[in-house]
Parts: C-alpha cells; sequence; structure tokens
C-alpha cells in the first residue's frame, strides 16, 4: 500500500470505532537507550491519545517506562537484575513518569490519575471488582488513567510478568472495545525485522496465521521486558476474549488511533466473556489441580456440564473450597478452571463415586459449570 496504509479490514474498522480503548505503550518507545524519559516522545503519544479523546473516546493508558526513568537519577547504567534495585528504580521513576503525563496532558486540559496495579489486584476478585470501580469512576469523570504495575512492591511471585499482560486484562477489566499496542516495531513480522528478510504480516484472522511466527523476546539495551513474544501472547488473549487488537509502531500513534490503517490487526478469535468467566480463565490463580478421566473432560470441555466426583481420578496440592483449580486430562493437560466447592481434605472420599451413592451433604457438583471455564 502506498504511504504505508493498510487495507481498512473489519477489524481496522472496529479499532478506529471504539469509543473505550486501552493502549498500551513500552518502555523503549519513552525512553532512551541511556535512560531517563525522552520528553518529545511521550509528548507524541500524549498527543495522539488527547485527539482521540477530543473525539468522544475514553482511554486507558497502559504505561512502561517507571524503572528505565529511575536510570538516570540513580546514576543506573542499565535496567538492574535484582528486584530491590528494580523497585528502587521503580520508586524514583514513577514519579518522574506521572509528573510527565500530568504535564503534557495538561497542554490539552486533560487531567490524568494514576493506578498502580499488582498481580493481586486482578487475582483477587474483591480487588478486581474493586478495580473496575476505580476505572469506572475515573472514567465517567473524564479522567485519563495512566496505568502501571506497582513495581515498587511487587514481588516475583505476584507479578504480571510484563505491561503487555498487564494491557490485555486492563482491556477486559474495564471493558474496552478495542485494544492498541504501541512498540518501537511497526508491525508484526515472521520474524526479527532488524536481519532482514522478514515477512511482515498485516492481518491476523486466526491462529494458523501464526504458525510461522518466531517472535523474540526483550529489547537488546536492557530497558524493555516484553519483546514481541510478549505482545503476540497479549494480543492473543485479548482478541480469544472478544476484543480487536492493533499492533503498531509508537511513531504512528495518530494513525493507529485514528484511522486504525497501521500495523498488524488481530481479529476476535472468540465471544466477549463476563467479567467473571474472564477473571476465571485468565487472572485467577489456580492453587490445585482435579485430574478427570476421559467422560469428565467430555462432559465438562463440550458439553458445558457441572464436574461431578464420579468424574474425577485424583487431586494435587492443597486448596479449599472456594478456591480456582485446574482441571486436568490423563496427561495432565490444562481443559478447564474452575472454582472448586470442596476442600482438598474432603475429596478423597469422594472422587470416582456417583452422586447417589453419596451423603446428601455431599451430593453437590464439586465444580458448578456457572464457575468454570474451559481452556482452549
Amino acid at each position: 500500500m502506498s504511504g504505508g496504509a493498510e487495507e481498512r479490514s473489519e477489524t481496522r474498522r472496529r479499532v478506529g470505532a471504539a469509543r473505550r480503548l486501552v493502549v498500551k505503550v513500552g518502555s523503549s518507545s519513552l525512553t532512551t537507550a541511556a535512560g531517563g524519559l525522552d520528553t518529545a516522545r511521550l509528548d507524541a503519544v500524549v498527543d495522539a491519545v488527547a485527539e482521540r479523546c477530543a473525539r468522544g473516546g475514553q482511554l486507558v493508558l497502559v504505561s512502561s517506562g517507571a524503572i528505565a526513568a529511575g536510570l538516570a537519577p540513580l546514576a543506573l547504567a542499565r535496567r538492574p537484575k535484582d528486584l530491590a534495585t528494580q523497585q528502587a528504580a521503580a520508586g524514583v521513576g514513577q514519579l518522574a513518569l506521572a509528573h510527565a503525563y500530568a504535564t503534557s496532558f495538561g497542554r490539552h486540559q486533560r487531567v490524568v490519575g494514576q493506578v498502580l496495579l499488582t498481580a493481586d489486584d486482578v487475582v483477587r476478585r474483591s480487588h478486581y471488582r474493586n478495580a473496575q470501580r476505580t476505572f469506572e469512576r475515573l472514567l465517567a469523570l473524564g479522567v485519563v488513567p495512566v496505568v502501571n504495575e506497582n513495581d515498587t512492591v511487587a514481588t516475583d511471585e505476584i507479578r504480571f510478568g510484563d505491561n503487555d499482560r498487564l494491557a490485555a486484562l486492563a482491556a477486559h477489566l474495564v471493558g474496552a472495545d478495542a485494544l492498541v499496542l504501541l512498540s518501537d516495531v511497526d508491525a508484526l513480522y515472521d520474524g526479527d525485522p532488524r536481519r532482514g528478510g522478514a515477512r511482515r504480516i498485516t492481518e491476523v484472522a486466526g491462529a494458523a496465521d501464526l504458525n510461522e511466527v518466531r517472535a523474540g523476546a526483550g529489547r537488546v539495551d536492557g530497558l524493555g521486558t516484553g519483546g514481541m513474544a510478549s505482545k503476540l501472547a497479549a494480543a492473543r488473549l485479548a482478541s480469544s476474549a472478544g476484543i480487536p487488537v492493533l499492533l503498531a509502531g509508537a511513531d504512528a500513534a495518530v494513525r493507529a488511533l485514528g484511522p486504525a490503517d497501521v500495523g498488524t490487526a488481530f481479529a476476535v478469535t472468540g465471544p466477549r466473556l463476563s467479567a467473571r468467566r474472564f477473571w476465571l480463565g485468565h487472572a485467577a490463580s489456580a492453587t490445585g489441580r482435579l485430574r478427570l478421566d476421559d467422560g469428565a473432560v467430555e462432559a465438562v470441555t463440550q458439553r458445558r456440564r457441572s464436574l461431578l466426583a464420579a468424574g474425577i481420578t485424583g487431586t494435587t496440592d492443597e486448596f479449599h473450597a472456594g478456591d480456582v483449580v485446574e482441571l486436568v486430562d490423563a496427561t495432565e493437560r490444562v481443559v478447564a478452571r474452575g472454582v472448586v466447592a470442596y476442600d482438598a481434605a474432603e475429596l478423597p472420599e469422594l472422587i470416582g463415586r456417583s452422586s447417589r451413592d453419596l451423603p446428601a451433604e455431599f451430593r453437590r457438583e464439586v465444580v458448578h459449570a456457572d464457575d468454570l471455564v474451559v481452556v482452549h
């Protein structure tokens, strides 16, 4: 296409017409290799977001860059590897990042609000619902929420892993109509575009379009953590939950947030899930496993039936009633996730037995169909 414009597919039309958008921008698009914020690049992203807001859009901005912004003030040559120094850099950089966004959006008379999340805020159901209410109120007040992982307190055990995943989770949490991932790469390629010979992919309709893609990780200067692999995983997560995705270069933010005729568009591959079912399938942490026989696997995955004790062949780990557990087949492949109705200690006496052979108080479903999500 001349001028780099891509064909306006239905996916691109949906992104372009979306009223509520989550936009993610990475560290490599906001900072320099030497560390510190590049205010000109940050202003360019803000200008594109503000322009979309002025047309009636509600935007949530998921922004990396806190740790990178803290490197120069702390005289650190590169992103630290140990968690304590990362958190120290984030503590310094987060303040600089928030100030930069407030100043930049102020040029457009836009108020911003900082929202720092840990994985607990989406893993725990009560926290998840509270985060939803917070975002709804901020957006209703005309505020642009600027979201980041709370790097100053998150531990390795409770991290999202990268802000691309955070953006995909946030897109569903806020009920976004589309997700836009802004990167230092202009689109998805089937290989490393820096090495030449890589094919540019402009439309992804389903998994088959990704069979030949070899996505790498991380930026070589150490400022970024995601890389194309994490962006691809985030796009697949969002699109499988009914949210169209556009991956584009941050330097094309105006067009990405305008006609959406740049980058790579990921078509929706699954139905829009309720907040609870999305939380069950993608956000909640599983604390144990239930092993199913073939008949139970078919009933749960194909007929969407509740899981009964008769179809269970074994359990692993310790869990309590109300916890999220994984349901696995005979090969340990995860086929579903759901909320278990019993403690792990109660199940050994129940598994493999028909409901009619159990005492009345133990005849309820082990995992009810309403609390179960099939994993594809």
